[in-house]
């Protein structure tokens, strides 16, 4: 009789390690966490720990990433304001060449970030905090505002080599052409979201206050309907 073959154990499937995420998409993840926490409790009363546990990772690796709470801030603050302005500084060249078009994109950029992201909980550290940790202030100085009312500046004067604007570009203040914007920010933090504080219908008001200032002739964002 043949001899009959026991059939072969099924092998069973190798355990799955469990899914790990790329070192790679760590610091974003941290910063994300951080900005989450600022927000809700401040950043002094905001432990480095405490945003590892947020973001899902162990306690001390979040050292191998950022040294300090200051660095934290640095990196979300050159990620979310520095990111965005060097995105709009590389769409310029694109546009069609109007202090409209170009005020406008600048202008839009701003107000996401400040309006509609975590990044408003950047502002709210400095503005609650800031006499607290002079540091982070100089900081967004140096990353935000230099960066941003330069780009302002370098707009202007455009404008004024292609003669739109009525007066020379050195007697515009370009904080004055930006405040608007942190007003509605801060008014947004204070009072939160209502019919008190239409975005859309804001920004497009401080786009016309400003081109009505400016511009030799009316553009298209000022004539009526």
């Amino acid at each position: 009789m043949p001899l009959t073959q026991e059939p072969s154990p099924r092998s069973e499937p190798a355990p799955r390690r469990p899914r790990q995420r790329r070192k790679e998409a760590r610091p974003g993840e941290i910063i994300d966490a951080a900005l989450a926490l600022w927000a809700e409790q401040g950043f002094a009363a905001t432990r480095l720990e405490a945003v590892a546990t947020r973001a899902g990772i162990a306690k001390g690796t979040i050292y191998l990433y950022f040294p300090s709470k200051e660095a934290l801030f640095e990196a979300a603050l050159r990620d979310r304001i520095g990111g965005t302005l060097a995105s709009v500084g590389a769409q310029l060249p694109e546009l069609e060449g109007s202090l409209e078009a170009e005020l406008g994109l600048l202008l839009h950029a701003i107000y996401d970030r400040l309006l509609e992201t975590d990044s408003a909980a950047l502002l709210k550290v400095l503005i609650g905090e800031g006499h607290r940790f002079p540091g982070l202030v100089e900081l967004y100085r140096e990353v935000a505002l230099a960066s941003g009312l330069g780009m302002v500046r370098r707009i202007l004067e455009r404008a004024a080599q292609r003669g739109e604007l009525r007066l020379p570009p050195e007697a515009v203040d370009p904080r004055m052409v930006v405040a608007p914007a942190i007003a509605a920010a801060v008014w947004r933090m204070l009072f939160g979201v209502g019919p008190s504080l239409d975005r859309t219908a804001y920004e497009k008001a401080h786009l016309d206050l400003v081109l009505r200032g400016l511009l030799v002739e009316p553009c298209s964002t000022t004539q009526s309907p």
